[in-house]
């Protein structure tokens, strides 16, 4: 008989071997005893025993800044022995959830949500409804069988007094609702029963053609300031798209933008269409570019100063810079008259029915169209009798 590791003879039924200690024969197997997964566990604390289960999982965000899942636990204390304490996990578990485990909780969707079809979404649509689940934490815990639409209506009249946050919310629930509904638990209708608040939106203002003229004149009086603005009416930008833009974007010759559109696929993927009249000014700011290619300084605080400080120099009113969008829509269909179409085409829209936010007539505009309804034949149809 030799030794399993050094080879070196050793007696018949030697356990261990005299020169290298090391144990002969197959390895003693480990009588550890595990627990099955969400049975619990105990542990000593000082001279008494703790029990412990884990009732769900959340993201937490580190000091890295990664989002890692971190265990939600319930614990109960004083137990003489680990029996004991073993034996309390069943129910402290059901205490936690009220009741015995019949339905994943409402973060369990979320977790599956949040980690698949919420990443393909735009990066604003991503935070926003990140925003609304944090809101709805009054729910993350609840067993999805276990909400009504009681229990929908108030937390979301709660937590989103305004329509916009109050939708975001109902609409992160539905995506929920609709994973639970489809393993039986529940129906995916639930959430279509929230009340969303009314919505008071402010039309938003446009300029007018002596503001725009006044802006022209500043700009040609050599204020680039002016620039900002007139690029947007012109084009129909985003002021997160002109904050965006860099030199690599422009094509002159063709007279598109690309590469630089927000929010919409459409408008990722549509170019934005220069003008005659602005190609000029592009022209200026391709030659004061900074030297990282913007065409103008990469910081958000600067460019919304530069904007308001040029309305200011033109004597305009503090018009908001996304109100250059809707000066633009409104000069294309109606100013201008250009088919529905084309200027759908123009504001990069999806639809064309985009004109009833972002068209603007005035009385004015609706007194023009009721002229052109001239009558048909003349004075000398007019009957006589």
């Amino acid at each position: 008989m030799e030794c399993t590791k050094c080879k070196k003879s050793l007696p018949e039924g030697a356990l261990f071997c005299p020169w290298c200690g090391v144990r002969q024969g197959p390895p003693v197997k480990s009588r550890t005893h595990r627990r099955g997964n969400g049975m619990g566990t105990a542990y000593k604390r000082g001279s008494t025993w703790q029990a412990a289960v884990v009732i769900g999982w959340k993201m937490v965000e580190g000091a890295d800044g990664q989002r890692r899942a971190t265990p939600v636990r319930r614990t109960r204390g004083g137990f003489k022995t680990k029996r004991e304490a073993l034996e309390y996990c069943v129910t402290l578990r059901e205490n936690a959830q009220g009741g015995p485990r019949r339905a994943p909780q409402l973060q369990q969707y979320w977790e599956t949500y949040e980690n698949g079809r919420l990443e393909k979404l735009s990066t604003s649509k991503q935070v926003a409804y990140r925003g609304a689940w944090a809101k709805l934490s009054d729910l993350h815990w609840r067993q999805i069988d276990q909400i009504g639409v009681h229990d929908l209506q108030t937390v979301v009249a709660r937590v989103a007094p305004s329509y916009y946050t109050a939708r975001d919310c109902r609409t992160v629930l539905t995506r929920l609702f609709e994973m639970g509904a489809a393993e039986g638990w529940c129906s995916k209708d639930l959430p279509s029963f929230i009340e969303l608040p009314t919505l008071v939106e402010k039309e938003r203002e446009v300029f007018s053609d002596i503001e725009q003229s006044s802006l022209w004149k500043l700009y040609e009086a050599g204020d680039l300031r002016a620039a900002i603005p007139l690029l947007m009416i012109g084009t129909g930008m985003m002021p997160g798209e002109m904050q965006a833009l860099r030199v690599e974007h422009i094509d002159l010759e063709a007279r598109k933008i690309t590469g630089v559109g927000m929010k919409t696929k459409v408008r990722k993927a549509s170019p934005i269409y220069l003008p005659n009249d602005v190609v000029p000014i592009v022209e200026d700011l391709i030659a004061h570019a900074q030297p990282s290619g913007y065409i103008w300084p990469r910081n958000e605080d600067r460019w919304y100063a530069d904007y308001y400080a040029a309305l200011e120099a033109a004597g305009c009113r503090r018009l908001e810079p996304y109100c250059c969008r809707h000066t633009t829509a409104t000069r294309l269909a109606i100013s201008e008259g250009i088919a529905p179409q084309t200027v759908r085409r123009m504001m990069r829209w999806s639809t064309a029915r985009m004109l009833d936010r972002y068209a603007h007539p005035d009385d004015a505009d609706v007194l023009e169209a009721a002229d052109s309804l001239q009558r048909i034949g003349g004075d000398d149809r007019i009957c006589s009798q």
